[in-house]
């Protein structure tokens, strides 16, 4: 391996940032991983239904596939932001280009009164916890037996998933704020709860839900046959948990207090129109209490706003016309105060575009951004001693973060899991805290 090289820094080691490094190690560039977990993996560790084993194990050995190049580095349990010794700015001192992936840690609320109650949840926290990420796995989270769930995708259906077979509470409603036609989750998805489904209620939705439809030009009965058609390849039930849909409804407040909790959701009810040939919601003003003691939100989530990075909305800012495009999209990280591109600093994945897609998505993205950030090496001179410079690197961000994990600690962690599932007879196993995580790879100090 020459000792000539450009130096790339890849912020997160999720699918976008590993496979992104993976494809700019293919052309030649030497590049680090800084994760903020202990493992690698991000959302395909831990945000992937739990017993989708096949799935996590097939994408876990490309992942030990990717660290196993030598131009790729891994230093985890490192958080890169503004309150920290590592920055941006200190990464670009050292490295040509980051590459920023860090997903959407960010925690996107709607800003409804009552949404501070104990009772009230962001289901990304929820399924943190359910996936053993630390510190969430060690989280009291307070669910009572009768659940709203707000949203209509992939990760309401985990939610309730786990709710219905895990926790088997007594009722679970998800709130939708547009209709049957509109909702993001897959039948496939859907059959894993779809023998929990409370059919009454069904029925009685879509009873008044047509002429609300026909203002759009939908068909509620045909709508209707997709939702029933999910229980003929429905998981056999484990729980009496009742499921059922509240479809046009937008939460206005959470009621309850302190003292004696929540008691419900209250919604106003929706009236579907088009608009620019979008199928949208719109309040009537006309609103109503759905009875629960536990609110969740499946909203979809927001940029981490510590990266020291401009945030547009709920995404970093990129540059509408990019120096460096990849099939059109841009991937630079722009200052819209400035107007200009943050230099050498690109984005991926959901750090790019929250809540876009699933780890496919998360792939392509980290390898056209990899593109990106390979063209703007182009111009760029290559650093010389590159091993002397990261050898040096490596005993200063020793000295600063304790204990750091590197990617030869990681086979003594899976080893001591696997270990761990065979002595407990189970298929898979995760310590449940970093603490455990670091004793296994031998990293805290000796007691004397």
């Amino acid at each position: 391996m020459s000792d000539s090289s450009y130096l790339v820094a890849v912020v997160g080691a999720g699918p976008a940032g590993l496979f992104a490094a993976r494809r700019l190690a293919e052309h030649g560039v030497r590049v680090v991983l800084f994760n903020r977990d202990v493992k690698p993996g991000g959302l395909a560790e831990y945000g992937i239904y739990p017993d989708k084993l096949k799935m996590k194990r097939a994408l876990r050995e490309q992942f030990r596939q990717i660290l196993a190049s030598p131009r790729i580095d891994y230093y985890g349990n490192i958080t890169v932001c503004s309150e920290n010794s590592v920055t941006l700015e200190v990464l670009l001192s050292v490295f040509h280009a980051v590459l920023v992936t860090t997903g959407a840690q960010g925690t996107k609320w709607l800003r409804v009164p009552g949404e501070t109650l104990p009772g009230v949840y962001h289901a990304k926290n929820l399924v943190y916890h359910y996936n053993r990420l630390p510190p969430f796995s060690q989280r009291n989270f307070l669910i009572g037996q009768r659940v709203v769930i707000v949203g209509g995708g992939n990760v309401m259906i985990d939610v309730a998933r786990y709710l219905i077979r895990e926790r088997k509470v007594a009722e679970v409603v998800a709130v939708i704020r547009r209709g049957p036609a509109e909702v993001r989750f897959s039948r496939k998805e859907f059959a894993a709860i779809a023998a929990n489904l409370d059919r009454k209620a069904l029925d009685e939705e879509f009873a008044r839900l047509p002429p609300l439809l026909r203002a759009v030009g939908q068909d509620a009965q045909a709508l209707q046959q997709t939702f029933l058609a999910a229980q003929t390849k429905a998981l056999p039930p484990v729980s009496d948990t009742r499921f059922r849909f509240e479809f046009l409804a937008s939460p206005v407040r959470v009621v309850g207090d302190l003292i004696n909790g929540i008691s419900a959701l209250k919604v106003e009810n929706n009236e579907l129109i088009l608009a620019d040939g979008q199928v949208k919601a719109r309040g009537t003003s006309v609103t109503r209490p759905i009875e629960a003691d536990t609110v969740i939100f499946a909203v979809g989530d927001t940029v981490e706003r510590m990266l020291c990075l401009p945030v547009y909305g709920d995404v970093y800012a990129t540059v509408q016309e990019p120096r460096f495009p990849v099939q059109g999209v841009s991937f630079e990280a722009c200052n819209p105060d400035m107007r200009q591109p943050v230099e050498g600093v690109f984005l991926a994945g959901w750090a790019r575009q929250p809540s876009t897609g699933l780890v496919g998505y998360a792939k392509h993205d980290g390898e056209m951004a990899a593109e990106a950030v390979w063209q703007y090496l182009q111009t760029r001179t290559p650093s010389k001693n590159v091993e002397a410079l990261l050898r040096r690197f490596d005993r200063r961000v020793e000295e600063i973060q304790q204990p750091l994990v590197r990617k030869t600690d990681l086979p003594r962690l899976e080893a001591a899991e696997r270990q761990q599932a065979e002595r407990l007879g189970v298929e898979d196993f995760k310590f449940t805290t970093n603490e455990e995580m670091f004793a296994a790879m031998g990293l805290l100090p000796q007691s004397p």
